[in-house]
């Protein structure tokens, strides 16, 4: 029995005993007046008086007590009853469809309302499932917190919130749940089917009338036009712009022009799965645009969508437009809160012949160090000739300043050591080069760390410098992705360079100081130029060979670093094994993995590998596979027609257009090379590359 009726009970109890009680207090004070004083006779007359009433009260009260006591038990068991009744004729009646199921489904009891949803008045031991597809037996048989489920499904052509509640039936008739005879199991479940279609659908329609914000910019306006014949530019710019607003028209779009080459857009959320589904078809569009021009007009465009105001959508598609210009331009990303998705981005970067951005970066660095005492420069994890070229470029710049720098390297490779000798042999570079934990140890707030060849922080060097440094400097050449690295007083990322290494040699063009450079120097950034560019034959535009002439005129030892940069002998068998077992697949692809025993770096000599594997006729990508570091490595080459860092962002990675890696974790090889195979097909299938 509960505690509701035990406590009512206990109330009726005492309601009918308490007369009785005060008839037991009237014969007591009867008593203390009999006996009070035997010698007065009025208090014994009055003594036995009040003892007489009391009695008779108390006989009277019993008997009616008895005689009572059946005919309010019926009552109460009456009441009882017409209340359960009511409540059972009220339940039946109501108007949110209801329904009791026992324990594996089956369907108990259920109102008038839920019979008419499911169009059967014979239900009895059927499976809810058999009437709601959309639920499970998770549903009814696992509860959350307060014993309740909630789900929201499709069916009838109707759209319902199912409620799904346990009831404890022995619990109910007053079973004690510290009883040996206690059994859990013994529940029912209460369901609730509310018809939310008319809520569901004026949701979505104001969830669709929310304004969200975009920008469009054009890549290369003014390498287009200049391009074109003078008189004909006004007619290429007329015709760019009606492509653009045609097509937002179609969207019922506000399309304001800000200026020659960006655009402002406004259009309804219901649009956006439309552009996601149609994959940006303007980006391409827009590149069909001839009227005799050498170079096709490029645009990127970034949309901000997820904000709660207009403001925070703002926000958001000017960091989408900033990600696809970083990117390399010539595709669109949508920013929706947290989540990034990107759209278009197949064709190769376009090289920019104003070296106007070099200059203001360059100036833009001065001005930081001089706020600054110390700078720490650091690369990615197995740092490479690049990186290396790039952070002595960054470190002459710092001691120009007169500043102390200092270089973090943690893991020196075969391919990196070569190099990293011959530029010891400057007595200068003795305390350079440091570990991470050294840096940790001379960082201050006095401090400012240039990370170079990269612009993800989980791949740097120290990416605990990132999170305790106040001022960060990024200068790379690679596509930027979601990981970036936030707050940086000052950020240089130029897709369209061939290397870190080539923005370096801009940039100490145009240092206010002239600074000297020694040919070691000369050689470490000019090297990482070679590699980067396979020679000059991979991304080398007319700024990397201006960038490899300044180099040579600071004293670049060209025949010196080839032979710094020359492979050993285990290295070279093991590219030669790499490039036998290699394996096409899909007509134009090629797969191979590399050998890692006895291979100091085998990460490079699989992007040497890979290289290679390009010089095959019709293949258009390569992938090669190495283990390293318990983690299988993905070195991706192609030419111009596939774009491979888009399929090495599929797996967590990154890079360029036409080199890209990436890493696997907790996989085997065999695994890894379906991975790369189905990641392949998949995207072919999706015309994503």
């Amino acid at each position: 029995m509960n505690k509701s009726i035990k406590k009512a009970k206990g109330r009726i109890t005492l309601y009918i005993l308490l007369p009785a009680v005060m008839s037991v207090i009237m014969l007591l004070c009867g008593l203390v007046f009999f006996v009070k004083d035997l010698s007065i006779g009025e208090y014994r007359k009055i003594g036995i008086f009040l003892a007489v009433l009391a009695v008779l009260y108390g006989i009277i009260i019993v008997l009616y007590y008895i005689i009572n006591k059946p005919h309010l038990t019926r009552k109460l068991i009456s009441f009882a009853m017409d209340y359960a009744k009511v409540q059972k004729f009220l339940l039946k009646d109501l108007d949110i469809p209801y329904c009791l199921t026992d324990t594996s489904g089956s369907i108990m009891w259920a109102n008038k309302c839920f019979a008419e949803i499911i169009g059967e008045k014979k239900y009895n031991n059927k499976s809810i499932k058999t009437y709601f597809e959309g639920i499970e037996e998770d549903d009814y048989t696992i509860f959350g917190e307060n014993n309740e489920n909630i789900k929201e499904i499709d069916a009838y052509d109707r759209h319902f919130r199912m409620q799904f509640k346990k009831v404890d039936v022995r619990s109910a008739f007053g079973a004690d749940e510290n009883s040996d005879d206690y059994d859990s199991r013994d529940f029912v479940v209460a369901v609730y089917a509310i018809d939310v279609t008319e809520e569901t659908q004026l949701r979505k329609e104001v969830y669709d009338q929310t304004m969200l914000v975009g920008l469009l910019y054009l890549d290369n306006y003014e390498e287009a036009m200049l391009s074109v014949e003078e008189v004909r530019r006004s007619l290429l710019s007329a015709l760019v712009d009606r492509k653009i607003n045609k097509y937002l028209a179609e969207m019922d779009a506000i399309t304001k022009k800000l200026e020659r080459d960006k655009y402002l857009i406004i259009f309804k959320q219901k649009y956006l799965e439309y552009l996601q589904s149609d994959k940006f078809s303007l980006v391409d569009d827009v590149k069909t645009v001839n009227i005799g021009n050498d170079m096709s007009i490029t645009i990127s465009v970034g949309i901000g969508a997820g904000g709660d105001t207009y403001n925070k959508n703002m926000e958001y598609a000017r960091n989408a437009v900033d990600l696809a210009l970083g990117r390399g331009g010539d595709q669109a990303v949508v920013k929706a809160g947290d989540k990034v998705y990107y759209y278009g981005g197949k064709s190769k970067q376009v090289e920019k012949n104003t070296r106007v951005k070099a200059r203001v970066k360059a100036h833009a660095l001065v001005e930081v160090f001089e706020e600054k005492e110390k700078v720490i420069i650091m690369g990615h994890q197995l740092g490479d000739t690049d990186a290396l070229g790039a952070a002595i470029g960054v470190y002459k710049v710092a001691r120009n300043q007169e500043k102390k720098a200092y270089i973090v390297i943690n893991e020196v490779t075969s391919s990196l050591r070569p190099m990293l000798e011959h530029v010891k042999e400057i007595q200068e570079y003795e305390n350079v080069f440091i570990n991470s934990e050294q840096a940790l140890e001379i960082l201050d707030k006095n401090t400012v760390v240039v990370v170079v060849d990269v612009n993800r922080p989980s791949r740097t060097e120290c990416p605990e410098l990132l999170e305790k440094c106040k001022s960060i400097v990024v200068l790379d050449h690679h596509r930027q992705t979601t990981e970036v690295i936030e707050n940086a007083v000052l950020s240089y990322i130029e897709p369209f360079a061939s290397s870190a290494c080539e923005m370096i040699a801009e940039v100490l063009q145009y240092i206010p100081d002239e600074i000297k450079i020694k040919q070691q120097e000369a050689n470490a950034m000019y090297g990482g130029m070679l590699i980067d560019t396979n020679n000059f034959s991979s991304k080398a535009g007319v700024r990397t060979f201006e960038a490899a002439a300044f180099l040579k005129k600071k004293g670049a030892d060209i025949t010196k670093v080839k032979k710094i940069l020359r492979d050993n002998f285990s290295d070279y068998k093991a590219r030669a094994v790499a490039i036998s077992n290699a394996e096409v697949f899909l007509d134009h692809f090629i797969l191979s993995v590399s050998p890692n025993e006895g291979i100091e770096s085998p990460t490079v000599v699989a992007a040497q590998a890979a290289n290679e594997l390009m010089d095959i006729s019709g293949i258009k990508a390569a992938f090669v596979l190495t283990e390293y570091q318990e983690k299988i490595f993905i070195s991706a080459r192609s030419m111009d027609e596939v774009n491979v860092q888009i399929i090495m962002e599929r797996l967590g990675g990154g890079g360029h257009l036409g080199v890209a890696g990436a890493q696997l974790e907790d996989t085997t090889m065999d695994e890894a090379k379906k991975i790369v195979k189905n990641t392949v097909k998949q995207m072919l299938e999706e015309g994503a590359i």
